[in-house]
């Protein structure tokens, strides 16, 4: 069962990994792909609860709804920043920047919950951030003010991402897919309103390329995925999954590398192996432990 389960959470990271690919043969703006991706998602991952025979205590989610409603609010805007961030720069260092998020993580945890950082923690935080700076520098040297823009993006996003797994750990009595569910349909009290007084949803512009992409990424990279990522974390030790969860960025550098044919400078290359290599170290070290 446990191997099982590392299958489905590495392949839920696969797909991760591909987002990017697809986003980018979707022509629409940030705003209304988040919003079509919250509402395939929301159906898709309700119709499994359904098939599943899985239910919502209502008892146990009024103690936590406002916290499931703030943390859906955050992660829609954590949607958009990284979505713009892959307007402006390569998929692989929008990724990478994205993936700031568990040093972030990490560090907030130590703020709000008291978790004491250890020696090997503190000097992954340092070089992950030296990672982030260099990654940066040479974008706003090297790559020009739109990768630099793209880059900031991709910080926020994993500023806002930190937030919300931050938010999560305060909610402890509503199960994960139930809680995701929610979370999808809280995206809405953003985003509706959001792309209503910005120019309204307008889905005519896609062609047949689009629309696959669109459905791809609302009910395969987010409606399944969820479901596979929470159906086999149930069976995980956190390490495990912290460890997996490093294939999605792995499989962003090599899609854009391979398929995409964008390039990283040198010193991005360089940064972004500090920010990886530092924080799969550091997880490594949670593992021995």
């Amino acid at each position: 069962m446990r191997a099982r389960s590392k299958i489905i959470f590495a392949s839920a990271m696969a797909i991760f990994g591909t987002l990017g690919l697809f986003t980018r043969n979707i022509g629409v703006s940030s705003a209304e792909l988040a919003l079509c991706r919250s509402v395939l998602a929301a159906l898709l991952v309700g119709a499994y609860m359904v098939l599943t025979r899985q239910s919502i205590d209502v008892r146990k989610i009024k103690k936590q709804l406002l916290l499931l409603a703030l943390s859906g609010m955050v992660m829609s805007i954590s949607w958009i920043l990284l979505f713009e961030a892959y307007r402006y720069t390569s998929i692989s260092v929008a990724t990478l920047s994205y993936y700031f998020a568990p040093v972030l993580i990490t560090v907030g945890s130590a703020v709000l919950f008291k978790e004491r950082l250890s020696g090997r923690q503190i000097l992954s935080f340092i070089m992950s951030t030296l990672g982030i700076v260099i990654i940066t520098a040479a974008g706003g040297l090297e790559g020009g003010p739109s990768d630099l823009r793209g880059i900031v993006l991709g910080l926020l996003a994993a500023v806002t991402y930190a937030a919300v797994i931050l938010l999560n750990k305060y909610i402890t009595d509503v199960e994960g897919i139930v809680r995701t569910l929610l979370q999808f349909i809280a995206t809405l009290i953003v985003l509706v309103p959001y792309v209503a007084f910005s120019g309204g949803l307008d889905l005519s512009v896609l062609d047949g390329v689009g629309w696959a992409c669109l459905l791809t990424v609302g009910l395969v990279h987010t409606g399944l995925t969820y479901c596979m990522y929470f159906s086999a974390l149930k069976d995980m030790t956190g390490q495990e999954a912290a460890i997996l969860s490093y294939i999605d960025p792995l499989v962003a550098v090599f899609i854009s590398a391979v398929f995409l044919h964008e390039t990283m400078l040198p010193l991005q290359i360089l940064g972004g192996a500090m920010v990886l290599g530092f924080t799969i170290w550091n997880e490594l070290g949670g593992a021995k432990k």
